[in-house]
């Protein structure tokens, strides 16, 4: 059997950790920073704060120590919420074999950096080891946790220039419910995954105001349109944008009653303060709140228009009225389709 890290205990490192438990394949070691998560999944194998209506498989062990999660481990996932990550792989450092294969499932980027969290994962191991050659990739898709949990088949993509560790992780996660998609687009994979949760909360505004259809699908084919402009700047290929981590996935949450960052939107469209609603949120991270700002800078020091990311950002953090966010979109110069002016 092979052992497997998942480092983050939220919902959905601990979906993730169900789905490579269920196979009986892998001896799976989940570890969660809250140590009352830790203690239910020891006692009860039930991650009662973020995922409570699942059995977590007799293969998976929590636990709140990084060395024991990461010991004999041949592939850490790591699942922590973006603006912590840096800080939990600095602690991951010393317990690190060599040769460990670390694969990220953070939807987000790095608001300081605005370094995507393979590049933080590689920043800080060099800056610890300087002669280590880190082996990392990272998972995204359309895939809620409650769904990933259940067993609802679920498709993602994996990225990494390693094809050893692509290769171990269709390996770890293929089965009937679950199934990897390789890819060797890294920077392509994490845009995606990351900026789709800011067109998602854009979804939810439109959905509290009470909007339609029509709205929503147009904010999806726009929103695609400028994720994939910002990515394919940065260095995506723009067929990843139309694949599992890129309109897959935005589709998803854009859609899907489960999206945390679509339901922080539609509170927004309801008149509520952001700070009241992520204080509700009960320690659950809407990514999309925090990857706008670095989104924004992103865009910004790219060259890249983002109008959709700019509206939303005066929305969450400069008290711009949805429907007047709106109107501005809906009034801006007529251009082709495409980015060329119209004529």
């Amino acid at each position: 059997m092979s052992e497997i890290a998942v480092i983050g205990a939220g919902a959905w490192g601990t979906a993730i950790a169900i789905a490579l438990g269920r196979s009986g394949r892998h001896r799976v070691r989940l570890w969660a920073f809250e140590k009352e998560v830790a203690e239910s999944l020891a006692r009860e194998h039930v991650n009662h704060v973020f995922l409570p209506d699942f059995k977590v498989p007799k293969a998976v062990v929590g636990t709140s120590s990084l060395q024991q999660a990461l010991a004999g481990a041949e592939m850490a996932v790591t699942v922590m919420p973006s603006h912590h990550c840096r800080r939990v792989y600095e602690h991951m450092v010393p317990h690190l074999p060599p040769q460990m294969m670390l694969l990220s499932a953070t939807k987000g980027i790095e608001n300081q950096t605005l370094l995507r969290m393979t590049e933080v994962a590689s920043e800080v191991l060099a800056k610890a080891r300087p002669d280590a050659r880190p082996r990392i990739g990272a998972l995204s898709g359309p895939s809620f946790a409650k769904e990933v949990a259940r067993g609802d088949p679920t498709a993602v993509a994996v990225a990494s220039n390693d094809a050893e560790l692509v290769a171990y992780a269709q390996q770890a996660f293929n089965d009937s419910n679950f199934r990897v998609y390789a890819s060797e687009d890294v920077v392509g994979v994490e845009m995606g995954g990351a900026l789709k949760n800011i067109i998602a909360i854009a979804a939810g505004v439109c959905d509290g105001i009470g909007l339609g259809h029509n709205t929503i699908a147009a904010l999806i084919t726009r929103g695609l349109a400028e994720i994939t402009r910002l990515a394919v700047a940065c260095g995506a290929r723009r067929e990843t944008m139309f694949g599992l981590a890129g309109v897959g996935d935005l589709v998803l949450t854009c859609t899907g009653g489960l999206s945390r960052n679509r339901s922080v939107g539609v509170e927004l469209g309801r008149g509520r303060k952001l700070d009241d609603i992520v204080a509700g949120m009960q320690g659950m991270v809407a990514e999309g709140v925090l990857t706008l700002n670095a989104a924004r800078g992103l865009a910004r020091r790219q060259g890249v228009e983002m109008p959709i990311t700019e509206q939303m950002h005066a929305v969450l953090y400069e008290g711009k009225a949805p429907m007047a966010a709106i109107h501005e979109l809906m009034t801006r110069p007529a251009r082709g389709e495409w980015g060329a002016a119209s004529t």
